[in-house]
């Protein structure tokens, strides 16, 4: 639109307009600058506002989860926090709403007497485990992990239960996660 303005400005420059038709469409281009301008912060601020990602959630029950056939993802269904929902509580999966590093937990409870193994996933891929072997002297087994990540706005993160194993489902046991720094898409951190 700025093009446009610009032509018709030089257009009627040369085709004899008025010094008044001249000052209106300079502040025509100006306000369009200013609009710009103001398009350019009210996108700033939204980007702004969606860094507050925090969420923790814990697995509903008070029994046992598993074993399955399948690795199955483990949805933690009382949501505790969820301050920019990017976490939902039906499927178990947190989607990054921006680019970023983020800080992942996950926590379990299970009966000592089978084994437990719960996976943190990115996407398709293993980042970290936590599992227990069964013991007929142990009553309980607590166990979890930790990961700093960075994202790409819409990467999945989940807990996956492995086949053949269980947890318990308690306040327990646990996901949470959050946002440290949002960096720009695409971008790409290499180690010094």
């Amino acid at each position: 639109m700025r093009m446009n303005l610009t032509i018709l400005l030089f257009v009627s420059l040369f085709c004899g307009s008025t010094l008044a038709e001249t000052e209106v469409f300079s502040k025509l281009i100006d306000l369009e600058n200013r609009l710009k301008e103001s398009e350019t912060q009210i996108e700033k601020m939204k980007n702004k506002e969606a860094t507050n990602i925090i969420f923790s959630a814990a697995a509903v029950g008070d029994d046992a989860f598993g074993p399955f056939r399948l690795d199955t993802v483990l949805v933690y269904s009382r949501v505790i926090t969820n301050v920019g929902n990017a976490y939902n509580y039906d499927t178990g999966i947190f989607a990054a709403p921006v680019a970023g590093f983020y800080y992942f937990t996950f926590f379990y409870h299970a009966g000592g007497e089978q084994r437990s193994h719960l996976r943190l996933i990115q996407n398709a891929d293993v980042v970290v485990e936590s599992s227990d072997h069964s013991s007929k002297n142990d009553g309980a087994d607590n166990g979890g992990n930790a990961a700093f990540l960075q994202l790409q706005k819409g990467d999945q993160v989940y807990v996956r239960l492995v086949a053949g194993k269980h947890v318990w489902r308690s306040d327990f046991t646990t996901f949470s996660g959050f946002l440290i720094k949002q960096v720009e898409q695409d971008s790409v951190v290499t180690a010094i």
